[in-house]
């Protein structure tokens, strides 16, 4: 069990503790078996599907505070677990993550001790960096590598200060975490740059251009356009947008098997192939609500957001 997974179970056990229901009833309201339930409380796998916490999350009555928690433990433990699983098909499974890590790390060294014939490596030794921004922290040495998932440094503390100065909404707080990852990827589909999720060179010298804006609408202006789309569900359509993004026209939820969900009503890339749109459309509220509601009038009823639909649905009575 790794950390992420240990806190994303806990977190599973405190809502379900605090519901008072047991695993199958809450089961049923989440779409979910009480097998699968207890196994993810018990930290011995993490759901690959977000729909299934964020409706266990809603049946356990957690707040729209603890939900977004939810999304971001689940986030972390869900890329804990691909990382897992990746080391695992390279047939690397006698030593552990970590000891791996170590021994590849000891290899690259002595190949390089060996290639440049030092016997000390320093900073100093990198080749300098060039271009318009060579005098940038993140053009500088330490943030050399891509900066990405997982990463607590000075390098996200910049990223971060970046993304704010482009009007982007998120915390400063230098860990690279699921909120950044976000922001992050919305800035680059803003600026048509790969959607990689990562900063790479060309990220990063589009995030020092600073001609790329993040400013969107605020939530209230999300849920009074919502309310005037859907005119025959209004109440209804908000709750499911709530519940898709929190009102978020940039909220981006990436999916196990690679493809992503995108802006307000989390569109998918299936359904924006299907509807003629591009990721950069979907982060537009006004086509993504009306693309939102042409997928309602195939069936007029929420078929598409399943999970959201669920969790909307009346628990039954205790």
């Amino acid at each position: 069990m790794t950390l992420h997974t240990d806190k994303f179970a806990a977190y599973l056990r405190m809502l379900k503790d605090r519901s008072g229901q047991g695993y199958e009833r809450l089961g049923k309201q989440a779409g979910a078996s009480g097998s699968s339930l207890h196994r993810y409380c018990s930290g011995k796998s993490v759901p690959a599907d977000y729909r299934v916490v964020h409706s266990f999350g809603k049946v356990c009555g957690a707040s729209p505070a603890e939900l977004r928690e939810l999304h971001q433990l689940w986030a972390l433990a869900d890329a804990g677990r691909v990382d897992e699983a990746e080391q695992t098909e390279t047939g690397e499974e006698a030593a552990p993550p970590r000891r791996r890590r170590a021994y590849a790390a000891t290899a690259i060294a002595v190949v390089v001790l060996l290639a440049v014939g030092l016997v000390w490596l320093t900073a100093d030794a990198s080749p300098p960096a060039t271009g318009r921004y060579a005098d940038r922290m993140l053009f500088s040495a330490a943030c050399e590598p891509p900066v990405s998932m997982g990463q607590h440094d000075e390098c996200v503390t910049e990223v971060q200060n970046l993304l704010v100065a482009a009007h982007g909404r998120l915390s400063v707080d230098g860990s690279f975490g699921p909120e950044t990852l976000r922001r992050v990827t919305a800035f680059q589909v803003l600026a048509g740059l790969p959607a990689r999720g990562v900063v790479d060179e060309a990220t990063k010298t589009a995030l020092y251009d600073r001609r790329t804006s993040m400013a969107t609408w605020p939530a209230a202006a999300v849920e009074q356009r919502v309310r005037a789309v859907f005119t025959e569900a209004p109440d209804t359509a908000v709750a499911i947008a709530r519940c898709a993004s929190f009102l978020d026209p940039l909220w981006v939820l990436p999916n196990t098997n690679g493809s992503r969900n995108w802006g307000v009503f989390q569109i998918s890339d299936a359904r924006l192939l299907e509807l003629g749109g591009t990721p950069r459309q979907a982060f537009d509220p006004a086509w993504n609500i009306e693309a939102a509601h042409r997928l309602w009038s195939v069936r007029h009823d929420f078929h598409d957001w399943p999970a959201c639909s669920a969790a909307l649905a009346t628990p039954p009575p205790r």
